[in-house]
């Protein structure tokens, strides 16, 4: 190769190593935020992390029932947009001593983003499924009891808060918009206001 065509092509990396650096400096500035793609991405494991803080929890109905929910485990469904969350339950009866009869819950949500709160969060829970070991024929009071817990624990719970300088670049401001749950994570556009 020419001295003359190795300089050129040295001079020719040059904008594009300044972009590189550019772009480093800018993804480090912002975590989980995609300069390319202009989305903040979640990984499924900070997703999990966010949900695990809600429990375990312990929740009572009437003077009768107590429920405590534990081990939470995120299921990510791309193709509806929703996210699961199944929790282990033992249910107690509170008036007559005996040993908790166990199971688990499986809460559906949607995601959506509250600018007022900054936050990402879960949206309109609903039980998907409940399954408590021998107790099938009590079936539709446990779906009841379920939709209950989904509402206390889960509806409007934040999965993420942005800071207020990750809703800023280049001087100015930004706002999550559409937001896509994929297998591994969620992805939240951002849009300029």
């Amino acid at each position: 190769m020419s001295r003359t065509l190795i300089n050129r092509l040295s001079h020719a990396r040059r904008p594009l190593l300044a972009l590189a650096i550019v772009a480093a400096a800018l993804g480090t500035a912002h975590a989980g935020y995609n300069v390319w793609t202009g989305e903040y991405t979640f990984t499924k494991d900070e997703l999990q992390s966010a949900v695990d803080k809600r429990f375990p929890a312990t929740l009572r109905y009437g003077e009768l029932v107590s429920v405590r929910l534990s081990n939470p485990r995120l299921v990510l469904d791309e193709a509806g947009n929703r996210i699961t969350t199944r929790v282990d339950a033992a249910l107690s009866n509170t008036v007559i001593p005996s040993p908790p009869v166990n199971g688990s819950l499986a809460l559906n949500s949607g995601v959506r983003y509250d600018a007022t709160r900054r936050a990402v969060l879960l949206d309109n829970p609903t039980v998907q499924d409940v399954e408590v070991q021998g107790m099938s024929q009590y079936r539709e009071q446990l779906n009841a009891i379920g939709a209950v817990v989904a509402q206390q624990l889960l509806k409007d719970y934040p999965l993420y808060t942005f800071k207020p300088e990750e809703l800023r670049f280049n001087g100015k401001d930004v706002e999550p918009g559409a937001i896509t749950v994929a297998p591994d994570g969620i992805r939240v556009q951002v849009n300029l206001r």
